[in-house]
């Protein structure tokens, strides 16, 4: 087996390379968290990356990567739109915004031949997890085998409000039974009395701190493709009137296990995750960069 890919979603982002207004800096150099992602991704073996990108601002992205990354790892861009006729889709639907994660996925299919890992671009996932991830797909992965990483949902926290996400229902054996959109997540009290909580219909449950969650980091083969494009014409025509519908990754995965077509095994990591999900978040992601820089887990210069 080749060596791994990685798979860039970052057409929500391209309007912010695009303006003058450059991806925020994270680093000691301005770097980005794609930049350390992508030097976690290479150190673990990776032998390509694909940006999912709007098309008009592959200029931009050539610009900002390419020099950067050659010799280093192959770069290859794909591009999200509104052309449906590659999935099967003969009709021209007025949006906005395009059809979501699972959408931008697929817009990779004439790009990837082999196992490749799904990361989100603005998301800090640490190196134990793309470690972790490339071994799984260098050794492990198949078509009826495919996995996802599991965060400890206490790593993903923020201090400044709510966050969402998919918590997962882990099988005995290791492997996702459903995973579950939780969208208010939140710290509730104070001190030793502190603890992870969300909301539903009004409803307040207590959630693990080590509950698995899903920070849209997963490894697959091209067979999601497949199957993805099959369950794609029926979400359009579900939702061609609602313009905020999106086909995300995770009901895919879980369509798959429950039609019996493959499993996912819940890669437990203890890697923390950094992301701004709100503008105070800024600071605090800056410092535990700069720690991780301080301690040698990255050079002050990624690149």
């Amino acid at each position: 087996m080749g060596k791994p890919t990685l798979l860039v979603l970052a057409a929500g982002m391209a309007s912010r390379y695009g303006s003058l207004k450059q991806v925020d800096g994270f680093g000691p150099h301005g770097e980005t968290i794609i930049d350390y992602s992508i030097y976690d991704a290479i150190r673990a073996g990776f032998g390509k990356v694909v940006f999912i990108i709007r098309e008009e601002f592959e200029g931009v992205m050539r610009e900002k990567f390419d020099a950067k990354l050659k010799g280093k790892i192959d770069v290859t861009y794909a591009f999200q739109n509104f052309d449906l006729t590659k999935f099967g889709v003969d009709r021209v639907i007025e949006r906005v915004k395009p059809w979501g994660t699972a959408h931008a996925v697929m817009s990779a299919k004439d790009v990837i031949n082999e196992p490749f890992c799904v990361i989100n671009a603005d998301d800090f996932y640490g190196e134990d997890a793309f470690a972790k991830m490339a071994d799984f797909l260098s050794n492990e992965v198949s078509d009826t085998h495919m996995s996802l990483m599991g965060f400890e949902v206490g790593n993903t926290m923020s201090e400044y409000g709510f966050v969402s996400r998919g918590v997962c229902e882990v099988s005995e054996a290791g492997t996702m039974d459903s995973v579950t959109e939780r969208t208010n997540i939140y710290y509730q009290g104070e001190g030793d009395d502190r603890k992870i909580v969300y909301e539903e219909e009004g409803v307040t449950y207590d959630l693990d701190s080590k509950a698995r969650v899903s920070m849209n980091f997963w490894g697959f083969t091209p067979r999601i493709f497949e199957v993805a494009q099959s369950l794609f014409p029926a979400f359009v025509d579900q939702n061609a009137d609602n313009p905020k519908a999106e086909f995300f990754i995770p009901s895919i995965p879980d369509y798959m296990v429950k039609n019996g077509l493959a499993d996912f095994s819940v890669i437990p990591t203890s890697s923390k995750w950094f992301g701004v999900t709100y503008p105070e978040d800024k600071p605090a992601v800056q410092q535990s960069i700069s720690k991780l820089v301080a301690d040698g887990l990255y050079p002050t210069k990624l690149f």
